[in-house]
């Protein structure tokens, strides 16, 4: 950790549903790290350093310069943390694709709290749980309590939880987006609040293998990786592959097409859509070679776990949101 300094800006880093992959984003920054701890005081960051709730609860309101946090907001602990950061934060930075739209825990959207619970703790066949005992929120015995955070019902992004300042995207966000991201949050002027800290432009933009996309792609199947010889050379939309290029921001450098598999979608969609997966699967049924209704079917139903695919990251931000038990899609819940 770094001196201590009123001069320089305090920043705290926090980790809620997500797998880790964003803090290692932060490690990954290799000797850079030092350039950017050598610039900042780190106040709070409990998964490197020994900190407590209560060593953020005893710091006054607005005393952090900046709070990265990242993952989803999945327990009522996580909820608590997110607000008790937001009130210590001048800024509050969505840090990764969980945070910034769900991320992959928000599949988890696709199912009601009371079916997970028996997927998890009574219905797998190495589970021997013939009370199906599940979690207690509160719970006694022999004089002793225990207490777990609740288990919410919906998986939400940061925003639709507490007021959200920026967003560094990517599941997770790579080394150089995130040190970009620090770089302009520490400069002189900040971007407008809302801000998404990657480019605005889709990642064909990027793609090395963008001179080989057709004009048109047309499509009579689409392919998973496992399925054909992917050529390394040719764009992967024209190799029927289901690429997510078209309908997401770039910034990540392409990692996934270089080496030689399709995007998934990880840095979200750009300003300019508001579903992501709207987006892309009006791109690709655009597409379909045929005109006939029911060719046109068969095609479609060759695209492996439309939501998984369309909505990997994104689905508790996108318009769906998640499935409700009845069948009945719920209102959309509003970002802060």
């Amino acid at each position: 950790m770094s001196d201590r300094s009123p001069d320089k800006p305090k920043v705290a880093f926090y980790w809620c549903a997500s797998c880790g992959g964003c803090e290692e984003a932060v490690v990954d920054l290799a000797e850079a790290i030092l350039d950017v701890v050598a610039k900042v005081d780190i106040v709070f960051w409990p998964v490197a350093m020994d900190f407590k709730r209560k060593d953020v609860e005893s710091m006054a309101d607005g005393s952090i310069t900046a709070t990265f946090l990242n993952g989803a907001i999945r327990t009522s602990e996580q909820e608590s943390m997110a607000q008790l950061l937001r009130s210590k934060s001048q800024l509050l930075v969505a840090l990764g694709a969980c945070s910034h739209l769900g991320g992959i825990p928000g599949l988890a959207n696709l199912f009601d709290r009371a079916s997970l619970m028996q997927e998890v703790y009574v219905q797998p066949p190495s589970t021997i749980n013939a009370e199906g005992t599940l979690p207690q929120t509160h719970y006694q015995d022999n004089g002793y309590s225990v207490e777990l955070p609740v288990f919410q019902e919906t998986v939400r992004p940061l925003d639709q939880v507490v007021d959200v300042d920026y967003y560094i995207p990517g599941c997770p966000p790579t080394p150089k987006t995130f040190l970009a991201a620090v770089q302009i949050l520490l400069g002189s002027e900040l971007p407008v609040k809302g801000t998404v800290l990657a480019p605005d432009c889709a990642l064909c933009d990027e793609c090395p293998r963008k001179d080989t996309k057709p004009e048109k792609p047309v499509f009579t199947e689409f392919k998973r990786p496992q399925q054909v010889l992917v050529d390394e050379q040719k764009c992967l939309l024209a190799q029927g592959l289901l690429c997510m290029g078209p309908g997401t921001r770039s910034g990540c450098e392409a990692l996934c097409v270089r080496g030689n598999m399709p995007c998934s979608g990880c840095y979200g969609p750009t300003s300019r859509v508001r579903d992501q997966g709207a987006k892309i699967l009006s791109c690709l049924a655009s597409l379909v070679e045929s005109k006939d209704e029911t060719e046109i079917d068969r095609v479609l139903s060759t695209i492996p776990d439309p939501v998984g695919t369309f909505y990997r990251y994104g689905l508790p931000g996108s318009l769906l949101q998640r499935k409700r038990p009845d069948g009945v899609r719920q209102a959309p819940l509003p970002s802060r």
